[in-house]
Order: C-alpha cells, then sequence, then structure tokens
C-alpha cells in the first residue's frame, strides 16, 4: 500500500489504567485500527501529566503512578480516519476515560 499527500493525523489522549473489555484501551484502539485497515498505529507512553481532573500523574521513583499518560498515533487518509471515529468514541464511552481526541491535517511524504 502506498499513501501520500494530504491525510489526517489522529491523537487518542488517554491513561494506562483505561480499560475496555478487560484490556487495555490503547490496544483496543490498535487492533480496532488493524481490522479496519489503517495504514498503523503507535502508542507512546508519557513520563509526566495531567488531564481533565488536573491531577499529575506521573513515573517518578518517588512518586509512581499507575496511570501514566498514553497517547495513541495514527495516520492515514480522512475518510479511513472518519470511519474508526464512532468505535473510538464507543469504547472511550465504555471504558468511562476522561480522554480527548484531536485530529488534524498531515502531509504525508511516503508510506509504503
Amino acid at each position: 500500500m502506498k499513501i501520500e499527500g494530504e491525510g489526517k493525523l489522529l491523537r487518542v489522549f488517554i491513561g494506562e489504567s483505561d480499560r475496555y473489555k478487560g484490556h487495555p484501551l490503547s490496544e483496543a484502539i490498535v487492533r480496532k485500527a488493524r481490522s479496519l485497515g489503517l495504514a498503523g498505529a503507535t502508542v507512546w507512553q508519557g513520563m509526566e501529566g495531567f488531564g481533565a481532573h488536573s491531577r499529575i500523574h506521573t513515573a517518578k521513583i518517588l512518586r509512581l503512578s499507575e496511570d501514566l499518560p498514553v497517547i495513541v498515533e495514527i495516520v492515514d487518509s480522512d475518510d479511513k480516519i472518519r470511519r474508526l471515529l464512532p468505535h473510538i468514541d464507543e469504547m472511550m464511552e465504555a471504558a468511562h476515560s476522561g480522554g480527548l481526541v484531536t485530529l488534524e491535517k498531515a502531509e504525508i511524504i511516503r508510506y509504503r
């Protein structure tokens, strides 16, 4: 598969303790993206952050957190990303996740 030109970058900001049907929410999102034929997905684990409740989550040794920030990034065409969005919404609702979803333009230089 080859993708070039304008696409979309989807970012899903959640916590590592967010679960969907007994699995990490980030894993469920990646699996759904794969099943829908999207180009790929990457999950990033943050060292520190805070969200809607302003509670700091950190990986510092003296203050270990069980809910570090996680970002799922997916780049693909606009139509494929938009097919995934309702599934993410349903998963986040079921997981009671206070996460954030962003969508922005992305110029795809090369994907093979």
